[in-house]
């Protein structure tokens, strides 16, 4: 039985970087991801990893695990603190946030 993965893309107050975002899964295009949209993603159980883009911008790459019929959450964004947003400029990698959330479940 496969896992899902679920990535929301929101943000609280202002997001400069509101664009679409590209979710790659194992190095892998796997769709994309509009603002204040969710997508859920099946995967297979096992270690994965995870990245979103935006042109020349992206977050870090995260590694998770994920068990069978789990659900695993992430929420992305592209608002940063004012240095890490200046930062981003120069290291593109720093413009995109993704954070595993807590409301991760078993179906």
């Amino acid at each position: 039985m496969a896992a899902t993965l679920k990535l929301t893309h929101k943000a609280i107050g202002v997001e400069v970087r509101r664009g679409t975002y590209d979710i790659v899964v194992d190095g892998q295009r796997a769709g994309s991801l509009d603002m204040n949209d969710t997508i859920e993603i099946p995967i297979e159980p096992g270690r994965h990893t995870l990245q979103v883009r935006s042109g020349r911008n992206s977050s870090r790459t995260q590694t998770f695990d994920a068990a069978e019929s789990q659900t695993v959450a992430f929420r992305c964004t592209g608002k940063s603190f004012l240095p890490i947003f200046l930062a981003s400029f120069v290291v593109p990698s720093l413009a995109l946030q993704l954070r595993r959330t807590a409301n991760d479940r078993d179906l």
